[in-house]
């Protein structure tokens, strides 16, 4: 503790008396200073005990003496110091009414007591009690790093909660909570996020106040030793932090950046094996990927799993966050607070690959957050393939290709492929390409019809439609069925092929499906 006014009064060799402003004798006392201005509130700073002489005060002056105690008073003088004997024998009664109107301690100092006395009492309570501090916050520091070394982030977050005698919690890069003590702290440091977020956005270090209350305090420390902020480290008090407090918490951020910084190399090291895993399995060769996998990735490849890819939707600004490393980041976050096994290989041929456990919760994070997405509302698009175990992974891959392919074409920030299993082939027609191989293959068809000299685009869809059955097509176009024998034989000379052909009648039939879906969307 600094020291208190209470402190020196019960100081034996000082031998001071109070004359006024008893209730605030705890008020701790910054330094001591002494000053015979008539006005020194320029030269205060706030928490001082002022001594004087009244050398230069008209001290038995009521209305001065009002003027003199409320200047200090609002410079945040904690404590007046007058010297007895010299120029007053006394302490004027002006001057201590003054300072009981405004709630001022008063202290009478005798002759014997040298200013410098106080001061020197001052200055070494202040030595001790810095002392204390260091002390205090070189043993918290011992604390802590035994706790990190024995239990990790989790015990370093428990043991600072305790020595600042309030709570905290430790964020992921994500701003997920991943640790917080005691128990309940975990609800109070997830309204933060907001918070956590826009400290995210600022450079390392970086360092915020925030809190609900007066009563709740809450101090925000960035992780991370370079500009790029790994997480974040949340101290709620209900004061201001003490020195001794201090130390620890910076401790605290030091030994959680630390093993943030090793966690990132240690996963740069998984994520060179895992791109190893992942080659192996695209290549066939299942039993080398599971010998190399190891535990790391056993248990991942031992269950199905479903393969992601993913882009960036548009072109990185190279100023910002690259889109996939801030996906990749919420996508570990999902896994480590799941407890699941992830592999992902950043970057590989520009994109981002990922081996995530079928139904979990990676894949449950992913498709919430994107499956209802534009992609133009989205930083990344995303192709999700079926589930999958090892043997099948390069088919898995092209799986995931496929999807990412269409969700481009759809606009939509994540397509899974088991949509195009189950769904309708047409939606993936609306290709400029398909669409410009239809329009080709139709238009002599078109033009004729242009003419007026007969219906070949109408007569043709409706013999298709019934799969060349001559008297149903017919009857749907109410025309005898020699008309429709001729007009099927007028197609096949206008486009130099014949019906007969299987895969000419597949080409004309979702031809003509493109164009109707181009005229349809044109019409909307």
């Amino acid at each position: 503790m600094p020291p208190t006014l209470a402190s020196l009064v019960q100081h034996s060799a000082l031998k001071l008396t109070v004359r006024a402003g008893e209730d605030r004798l705890e008020t701790p006392v910054r330094w001591a200073h002494v000053s015979e201005l008539a006005d020194p509130v320029p030269y205060m700073e706030g928490g001082e005990l002022l001594l004087v002489t009244a050398m230069t005060l008209d001290a038995e002056d009521r209305e001065a003496m009002r003027r003199y105690v409320r200047r200090l008073v609002g410079a945040g003088v904690v404590g007046l110091g007058f010297a007895v004997g010299v120029y007053y024998e006394d302490i004027p009664d002006a001057l201590v009414e003054a300072a009981k109107e405004e709630d001022l301690p008063l202290l009478a100092v005798p002759r014997k007591t040298p200013f410098l006395a106080i001061s020197k009492a001052v200055s070494a309570a202040i030595a001790a009690d810095q002392y204390r501090a260091v002390t205090a916050g070189f043993e918290a520091q011992r604390e802590l790093t035994r706790a990190a070394l024995a239990e990790g982030p989790g015990g370093v977050v428990a043991r600072l909660a305790a020595h600042v005698n309030g709570w905290a919690a430790l964020y992921d890069a994500s701003g997920a909570v991943v640790a917080a003590a005691p128990e309940w702290a975990t609800r109070r440091a997830a309204r933060l996020t907001a918070d956590v977020e826009r400290l995210r956005e600022r450079s390392a270090p970086a360092s915020a106040v925030v809190g609900d209350t007066d009563d709740d305090r809450v101090e925000l420390q960035s992780l991370g030793s370079g500009r790029r902020v790994r997480g974040a480290l949340a101290v709620g008090t209900g004061a201001p932090l003490g020195t001794a407090e201090r130390y620890a918490v910076h401790s605290a951020v030091a030994l959680l950046t630390l093993s943030t910084e090793r966690s990132r190399s240690l996963q740069e090291a998984e994520q060179r094996l895992g791109a190893a895993v992942l080659r192996m399995l695209l290549s066939g060769q299942q039993d080398h990927a599971r010998a190399v996998a190891g535990d790391l990735y056993g248990g991942l490849l031992d269950a199905p799993f479903r393969l992601l890819i993913a882009e960036p939707a548009g072109e990185p600004d190279p100023a910002a966050e690259h889109p996939l490393q801030a996906f990749a980041e919420s996508l570990e976050s999902a896994a480590a607070r799941a407890g699941e096994p992830l592999l992902d290989v950043p970057y590989m041929d520009d994109r981002l690959v990922v081996l995530a456990a079928d139904g979990g919760a990676v894949v449950a994070a992913c498709t919430a957050a994107y499956a209802d997405k534009e992609a133009e509302d989205a930083e990344v698009v995303v192709g999700l393939s079926a589930p999958t175990g090892p043997i099948a992974a390069a088919g898995a891959y092209k799986q995931a290709e496929q999807a990412l392919s269409v969700a481009r074409r759809r606009g939509r920030a994540l397509v899974e492929h088991e949509e195009l299993a189950a769904g309708s082939v047409l939606p993936l027609l609306a290709d400029d390409a398909v669409r410009a191989f239809a329009d080709g293959m139709l238009r002599a068809l078109y033009e004729h019809d242009a003419t007026g000299r007969g219906d070949l685009v109408a007569s043709l869809r409706a013999w298709l439609s019934r799969h060349g059955q001559w008297d149903a097509a017919a009857a749907d176009l109410g025309v005898h069925r020699h008309t429709l024998r001729y007009r099927m034989r007028r197609v096949e000379e206008i486009l130099g092929r014949s019906l007969d052909d299987p895969d000419v009648r597949m080409e004309l039939w979702l031809a003509l499906k493109t164009t109707s879906a181009a005229a349809s969307d044109q019409g909307t």
